[in-house]
């Protein structure tokens, strides 16, 4: 069960070391979440981290595309579909998993609640590409395979922290859903994107998990809310003022009990010049503009979660600190309310 004004982190963070980035996360949030490393390796960015077992995958140095692959490659990964233990992630892909999963054993002691994240459908798609750098988004078969193969980085996942846990909640990050609509993405169908991210949303809960959405900068709402998630996560530092323009669908999610994860923190340069006073007002703001559409205070705060705006991965490691210091205190600042 999910508790008000919990605070948690997107994933990504600028450090080297798993465990230090681990202890950061560990002394910061209510809500542990495993540590992406983008510095630490090319494999731990955002596409390549979830790649792992993609049939027609090809990674050289730093460059990933896909391949038509042989039909016993593709087999095998229906064959590993079908035996439904998913698809691990490996240490080389995700040092900071293995460093937190450590600690959770050191501390024998089972957790209300832990978090894991996956990139999201059109993200992955859309980002990996062919030999010819098209989108695998426009090929049919690749489409639905890589659909699969992130369903099996969730099922995985979530098999492997609820031992941890009692609940596990899978953030799915889609930062170019800010993009959809824009001259780069016009042969996008959003009745296709919403196929994908629904399937996903469904596939957490199917598997136990608790389903949240992340989105940078500003998208189409409507559109992200109709997969139903359990947590809608946005930029509230910079983007406040946005979800009130859609007062019927943000509605509808705040009265079906979803949580609203405000990212008011920012993951920019920006950082060096907020107060905690300064969040707090922005945060009100957000939450004024969704009272005068009609959501009453009191579920907005009882629904309500702390997050910064983004992954700190590409910040340097002080200003990712301070993001944290920052959110704690937030926090603390309304609970003392």
């Amino acid at each position: 069960m999910l508790k008000s004004f919990s605070t948690t982190g997107i994933g990504s963070l600028p450090h080297s070391d798993p465990v230090e980035a681990c202890r950061v996360v560990f002394d910061s949030v209510d809500i542990p979440f495993w540590p992406q490393l983008p510095h630490r390796s090319f494999l731990e960015l955002m596409v390549p981290q979830y790649s792992e077992g993609f049939p027609f995958l090809r990674i050289e140095g730093e460059d990933i595309r896909v391949e038509r692959a042989e039909d016993q490659a593709v087999a095998s990964f229906y064959e590993a579909i079908g035996n439904k233990k998913g698809f691990p992630i490996s240490r080389e892909y995700a040092a900071g998993l293995y460093a937190f999963m450590d600690i959770l054993r050191e501390k024998d002691q089972k957790l209300d609640v832990v978090k894991g994240h996956v990139t999201g459908p059109l993200t992955f798609t859309l980002s990996l590409t062919d030999d010819q750098k098209r989108p695998i988004f426009f090929d049919e078969e690749m489409r639905e395979l890589a659909l699969e193969l992130l369903k099996g980085k969730v099922s995985w996942q979530i098999d492997l922290l609820r031992a941890y846990a009692d609940d596990v909640i899978i953030f799915i990050d889609e930062p170019i859903f800010s993009a959809l609509g824009t001259s780069a993405y016009l042969g996008v169908d959003t009745a296709e994107a919403s196929r994908l991210l629904s399937g996903l949303v469904d596939h957490i809960r199917d598997c136990g998990g608790i389903s949240g959405i992340h989105c940078c900068s500003k998208a189409d709402w409507p559109l992200v809310l109709s997969s139903k998630p359990d947590i809608f996560n946005f930029d509230a530092y910079f983007f406040w003022d946005t979800i009130g323009l859609y007062p019927e669908e943000i509605t509808s999610f705040v009265n079906n009990g979803g949580f609203i994860a405000w990212g008011v923190v920012p993951t920019t340069e920006a950082i060096r010049d907020v107060t905690t006073r300064g969040l707090g007002e922005q945060l009100e703001r957000g939450m004024s503009s969704l009272e005068k559409i009609g959501i009453s205070r009191d579920r907005l705060l009882a629904q309500a979660l702390l997050t910064p705006s983004c992954g700190t991965g590409s910040m340097k490691v002080n200003d990712a600190v301070k993001v944290f210091h920052l959110l704690k205190e937030l926090k603390d600042s309304y609970v003392r309310q």
